[in-house]
């Protein structure tokens, strides 16, 4: 049985890892990396990295980069925006990287994407487009269907 002052410890450190979640979420765009996230949650990068994807299933760097390419898919989406200025606007500094991890989590790279995206029916609701359009992780694209477009 789980003692009182482990329980709450344990309760502290999952507080700690849900306010880099957050940050992460707020600054996206911003240039964060684990070791920032980790100073600023007063740990060391590598037991933030263990911790975080205990937690919650992945790596702190891998949640900001599917954070910033949902972003890059809205931006995308809406069509008056380039690739590169969509990488940077979403807090990327190198536009191979970006490519490389969108074409990685969403099926196809950017630019068709965007394509794609202009052909897209009028009228649908951003929230049912984001829905739609999530971008899947790698260990959710063995199991989910194919996507048709």
């Amino acid at each position: 049985m789980t003692s009182r002052p482990a329980a709450a410890q344990h309760l502290r450190a999952l507080a700690r890892l849900r306010r880099v979640r957050d940050r992460i979420d707020r600054e996206h765009a911003q240039p964060l990396d684990v070791e920032a996230l980790a100073r600023g949650a007063h740990m060391s990068a590598g037991h933030l990295s263990r911790e975080f994807r205990l937690a919650y299933g992945e790596s702190p760097y891998s949640y900001l980069m599917t954070r910033r390419i949902e972003r890059a898919m809205a931006l995308l989406r809406r069509g008056d925006l380039s690739v590169t200025e969509v990488c940077f606007a979403v807090g990327c500094s190198s536009l191979g990287t970006f490519s490389s991890r969108f074409a990685e989590l969403v099926g196809m790279p950017p630019s068709t994407y965007r394509r794609r995206a202009a052909l897209a029916p009028a009228g649908m609701p951003p929230c049912v487009a984001k829905q739609v359009d999530r971008p899947v992780r790698n260990r959710e694209a063995r199991a989910a269907p194919p996507h048709v477009v």
